[in-house]
């Protein structure tokens, strides 16, 4: 694939990652991209650039354009290695080229590469850096998702280049967002920012802040497809998510042995749809963590199941619960359920954990001793209109 142009003189020179699988945890049956861009202008300069196998992908994009020795500047927004893998390389196929990143990129670039003879140009936030017919402008982001995190803003093209921010996971013959469609998009956004920023929403509606002050008409960000068609869209949904916002619907995330506490989420799924609230089932051993995410990215409650075994909880469970801890969901209200042969101590343990996590657990464990009956599934179904009615009224 030959490299694109995305502006005049600005051109998509990344590489395409048809078969990646699993990144940071989850799985991208998408694939992915990594994006850099080459900017054409007095001064000539590449930001970001591909993970290290990739390189000679980017390099024979370049090489279609100019001669890449003719590089003045490589802009590097973030230092991990899928963004600045190609670095050691380039900066040797161009070797008067200056490295510009932030103080922490610099920090971290020198600490990954131990390279004494790149020369930095380290800048401040809201430093600019003009480059012939336009200008550069860099704000820091720290913590959206690494405390280097930087964005490069071209306001005579009205582009954003924002690295991490807005990306997503797809490996695509096309670079721009309609020509996928929304749906696609938002799908894939949606676990990209459940699955790696989540944790940092406060930081994500500084930056939201900063980037509502800008003229954009497009965003290019490092994964994934350019935003120029569903900006309008995608800028609200963002913050939407750094806040925390979510819909007035459940997600009940399960293990089982011999299918007591299947039946147990099968009849909280019953009494909370009898309340009206639209409720997602995930079976820990059919669905992946991270595609549970994008459920809980959205959904008010969550509800996790898990049987007891060896006097603890399902492992499957314990690691759905710990991604989660990292993930740190707010705002969420929690229930845990489960059933025992004679300890009980898996749904104690699970509800410990979402406590520690901060959820509010309106309503007490359900924990039921083998197979539960008639009666106290009927007991179960009424627990889950309960809640139902707390999701409902919660304004």
């Amino acid at each position: 694939m030959s490299p694109l142009q995305i502006k005049p003189g600005i051109y998509w020179v990344g590489g395409i990652d048809w078969n990646l699988r699993y990144f940071h945890g989850y799985v991208t049956p998408r694939g992915t991209t990594y994006n850099a861009y080459l900017i054409i202008d007095d001064k000539i300069t590449l930001v970001d650039t591909v993970k290290h196998y990739l390189f000679d992908e980017m390099l024979d994009r370049i090489k279609e354009i100019i001669d890449p020795a003719r590089i003045d500047y490589v802009i590097s927004n973030h230092v991990e290695l899928d963004h600045s893998g190609g670095l050691p390389r380039i900066m040797e196929v161009a070797p008067n080229a200056r490295l510009v990143t932030s103080p922490q990129g610099k920090k971290g670039l020198q600490r990954y590469y131990k390279r004494d003879n790149w020369s930095f140009m380290v800048v401040k936030s809201g430093e600019e850096l003009n480059i012939g017919a336009r200008t550069l402008k860099f704000v820091h982001v720290p913590m959206v998702h690494w405390p280097d995190s930087m964005v490069t803003y071209i306001p005579e093209e009205k582009l954003l280049l924002p690295n991490d921010a807005f990306g997503q996971h797809i490996a695509s013959a096309e670079r721009f967002d309609d020509e996928i469609g929304w749906d696609i998009v938002h799908e894939e956004a949606s676990t990209y920012y459940a699955n790696i920023v989540l944790p940092y929403g406060d930081n994500v509606l500084k930056a939201l802040d900063v980037v509502g002050q800008l003229e954009i008409d497009t965003i290019a960000p490092s994964h994934g497809i350019i935003w120029r068609s569903y900006i309008d869209k995608i800028l609200p949904v963002y913050r939407r998510w750094a806040s925390n916002e979510t819909k007035p619907q459940a997600l009940i995330v399960y293990d089982t042995m011999w299918d007591s506490t299947k039946k147990i989420a099968i009849a909280l799924r019953s009494g909370l749809e009898e309340a009206g609230v639209p409720v997602t089932v995930r079976f820990l051993q059919t669905s992946h963590i991270s595609e549970i995410m994008t459920d809980l990215l959205v959904s008010k409650a969550i509800l996790i199941g898990s049987p007891t075994l060896n006097n603890g909880m399902l492992p499957t469970v314990s690691a759905f619960l710990t991604y989660i801890k990292g993930l740190r969901p707010q705002k969420r209200l929690g229930f845990a359920f489960g059933s025992y042969g004679w300890g009980g101590q898996g749904a104690r343990e699970v509800a410990a954990a979402m406590q520690e996590m901060g959820m509010e657990m309106p309503l007490d464990t359900i924990n039921i001793k083998y197979l539960p009956d008639d009666q106290e599934l009927e007991s179960v179904k009424d627990a889950g209109r309960k809640l139902g009615e707390l999701i409902t009224n919660i304004e």
